[in-house]
């Protein structure tokens, strides 16, 4: 199995004190996750901070890094990791440029970027960045037509596109990806996700669900993917989860139980998971606890446990947490 670490580029407030990183420190976590063994580091994607963030932090701001900018420079200092948006938003991002962006990116890196996109999980975010647009706009929909978009100026040497969003007419895109095919991902984990996933990604970036949740998922994504006519193995099953490892489990429950994610997922209580699981559900626990984890995911199909998020109190600690889970797990 593949395991790769979520870089901080927007979570503090979300998940960490503020302030929490400082510049320097993504492109010496992306050297060390390389020299550590992981598959890749990623970053997410914020614009500005929610309303539950102000609310705890109403003297502060947190930093949210522009997730492209930062991943460039980490690849810039690496040679082989692999570099991914855990999630890029696509309804917030124009899908030419984002694909501009990604393309040459991924050419800079020698093919190695990892281009994972969603519809966001905070719509206060989008309203706030498109306040005219957001009354009307289905971020769903915008995201169905910035994908199929986005797939034709990877692959087409002219596109003209006339559609609810967006338009381009007689476009040439070059240089394209140096990735064939290119590393076009969809998250998230309703059936919506999981359609456009088996339709045309060649990965699933998967929220933490409970695990027999994750594993009908799979079966249902690998099953629509035959009926398309795709190879369903050439679909990366990589859901994300938390990562918190500590001598014995309950020591880990107790720490993680006390972190900032835990009011983040919270504010993410509408997207139906069951919070009692998400101890169980996410790797939290001791080391055995943590190897018995892994080979329970790998059973039911998952292929890389991807951008790990570490929940921590300090740049230290967290670079603790990646080195001890490398010893453990890689």
């Amino acid at each position: 199995m593949k395991f790769s670490i979520s870089l901080p580029t927007g979570f503090e407030g979300v998940m960490y004190p503020i302030p929490f990183v400082e510049p320097g420190d993504f492109v010496r976590m992306a050297q060390l996750c390389e020299k550590l063994g992981y598959d890749s580091v990623w970053g997410n994607d914020h614009i500005t901070s929610q309303h539950y963030v102000r609310e705890l932090f109403p003297d502060k701001a947190p930093n949210f890094y522009e997730v492209l900018t930062v991943l460039s420079f980490c690849a810039a200092a690496t040679t082989r990791i692999r570099v991914g948006t855990a999630l890029a938003v696509l309804p917030m991002r124009d899908p030419f440029w984002l694909a501009k962006q990604a393309a040459t990116i991924d050419q800079l890196s020698n093919g190695r970027l990892v281009l994972a996109l969603g519809v966001g999980a905070y719509r206060e975010e989008f309203a706030a960045w498109a306040p005219r647009l957001a009354p009307k706009a289905r971020r769903g929909e915008m995201m169905d037509e910035g994908l199929e978009l986005m797939r034709r100026l990877f692959t087409e040497r002219r596109v003209t596109h006339e559609g609810k969003y967006y338009a381009v007419r007689d476009v040439e895109m070059y240089p394209k990806p140096k990735a064939d095919p290119f590393a076009l991902w969809v998250g998230g984990h309703n059936m919506e996700t999981v359609e456009r996933a088996a339709r045309l990604a060649t990965g699933w970036l998967s929220g933490w669900r409970p695990w027999p949740e994750i594993e009908e998922r799979i079966r249902t994504l690998k099953a629509r993917a035959a009926e398309l006519g795709r190879d369903p193995a050439e679909i990366e099953i990589a859901p994300q989860f938390s990562l918190t490892i500590a001598r014995t489990a309950e020591e880990a429950e107790r720490r993680y139980m006390a972190s900032g994610l835990v009011a983040h997922r919270k504010s993410l209580a509408y997207t139906g998971r069951d919070l009692t699981k998400q101890v169980v559900a996410n790797l939290v626990g001791s080391p055995d606890l943590i190897l018995e984890k892994i080979d329970d995911l790998k059973k039911i199909g998952v292929d890389h446990a991807c951008a790990l998020m570490i929940p921590a109190d300090s740049m230290a600690e967290f670079e603790d947490q990646v080195e001890w889970f490398a010893k453990v797990a890689i």
